[in-house]
């Protein structure tokens, strides 16, 4: 499977939360129709530093919980940090999106975000591991994820257009799908499950001072993969610090599809 190329920090985590929010917020709906609902058994695959998982373990509280996965073992040190704080059950465990390590057939919701675009020619094989997690006669697979094609960053610097350039370049060469969000029904459908919902929006961010998005958050992997210098690396953070001192109303765009999936 494919590496994943970004980095936590400070602000990345921030940037998990605000991503979270605005994802319940926009979404809710759509998770109670999935069974994010009291009682609820779900699985939270890939949940980085958790904050999609804390929030999913408050809408299955109390006598529900949640199993966030990830092969990272810090960002699942974060997600037990933030569950504790949130005071809701979460379990974590490590493990990857194409074997969780999690029994079949018994998550009322199995929900994957922003991990399909990082996995290229893995994500049939992804999606069909999720759909045997979930409950036979009604557990739904949820699925999140981009279409970087849309991205944008109003009032960046110039340099944002090199460093994204590099980023997507990065992607190119794992063979991932930036655009995989335009067909989540496909592989839904492709692993077995009924089409109950798929659906588009776009997000639009603030980003507060130091959040700068993924192609930032994946600048040690750029550098490590020859695609960036120390001294680009300095540049772009000199750019951006003069942007954010500016205040220049600095936001992001970008298309954000879900689609949910329901095993018969």
């Amino acid at each position: 499977m494919a590496d994943y190329s970004l980095a936590l920090s400070d602000s990345e985590i921030e940037r998990y939360r605000l991503m979270a929010a605005a994802a319940e917020h926009r979404e809710r709906d759509l998770w109670t129709t999935a069974g994010a609902v009291p009682g609820a058994r779900i699985a939270d695959v890939g949940c980085g530093p958790g904050a999609i998982a804390v929030r999913l373990a408050g809408k299955a509280a109390p006598d529900g919980a949640v199993w966030a996965i990830d092969r990272d073992a810090d960002a699942l040190a974060v997600a037990s940090e933030l569950a504790a704080r949130a005071g809701v059950p979460v379990h974590t465990a490590i493990g990857s999106a194409d074997a969780t390590g999690l029994a079949a057939g018994t998550f009322d919701l199995v929900m994957l975000r922003h991990v399909l675009a990082h996995n290229g020619g893995r994500e049939q094989t992804i999606v069909d591991h999720l759909a045997t997690l979930a409950r036979p006669g009604g557990g739904t697979v949820f699925l999140a994820d981009i279409d970087a094609s849309s991205f944008r960053l109003r009032g960046a610097p110039p340099e944002f257009d090199e460093l994204d350039e590099r980023y997507r370049e990065m992607h190119r060469r794992r063979g991932n799908d930036l655009t995989v969000g335009t067909r989540l029904d496909e592989l839904l459908t492709a692993a077995g499950l009924e089409i109950v919902a798929f659906e588009g929006h776009i997000n639009v961010i603030t980003p507060p001072p130091g959040m700068r998005g993924p192609a930032w958050a994946a600048r040690d992997t750029l550098l490590a993969e020859g695609l960036a210098t120390p001294d680009d690396l300095a540049r772009w953070d000199d750019a951006f610090k003069r942007t954010e001192h500016a205040a220049s109303g600095l936001r992001f765009f970008a298309a954000h599809f879900v689609a949910i999936g329901r095993r018969a």
